[in-house]
């Protein structure tokens, strides 16, 4: 099954964590994938790297993407990101692999449609997880799953900024 989690709401990604506890707890093998993100204290990661049976790959800069001029070692990380990715779909040791940011590495151009569009043809007899914003209607059209997170209210527009713990 392919579950797309999307939308300019939070959550995305912390629905994506919710289904990797469930599966660890119940014995499942997990991969998780992170686009545009490498370990800067995710309180998440921390958590997680400490669990069996789930293997963790962050690709990205550390740095801020700009979506209309990414730097070139943005879609270096990214293309390290998709091939891992097709790596992990074609061992088919896992049950469940995650694919967080992935939408908006396609919606930016650090990737191709066409490319996370093979991946979902890889699948098999597992889950694949994709997250982030701006889900292109071609892979909202192919999930089995579809979740919109929607935007009604952030403290963020209140200036209060990301706090460990609870964004990280």
């Amino acid at each position: 099954m392919i579950h797309v989690y999307t939308g300019d709401g939070k959550g995305k990604t912390t629905a994506a964590l919710g289904l990797i506890i469930r599966a660890l707890g119940s014995e499942k093998k997990v991969c998780l994938i992170q686009f545009m993100k490498k370990d800067q204290g995710y309180g998440e990661i921390n958590f997680l790297k400490s669990c069996n049976r789930i293997e963790i790959y962050q690709y990205g800069s550390g740095n801020f993407v700009d979506p209309s001029q990414p730097e070139k070692i943005d879609l270096i990380e990214a293309e390290n990101a998709y091939v891992k990715a097709e790596s992990i779909l074609k061992e088919s040791k896992h049950d469940i692999l995650v694919l967080d940011e992935i939408n908006t590495a396609v919606a930016w151009g650090l990737i191709s449609l066409k490319k996370q569009l093979r991946l979902m043809e890889l699948i098999g007899n597992r889950e694949l997880i994709m997250t982030g914003r701006l889900a292109n209607n071609e892979i909202i059209d192919r999930a089995d799953l579809v979740t919109e997170m929607k935007l009604i209210k952030h403290y963020y527009q209140k200036g209060i900024k990301a706090r460990k713990g609870i964004e990280f």
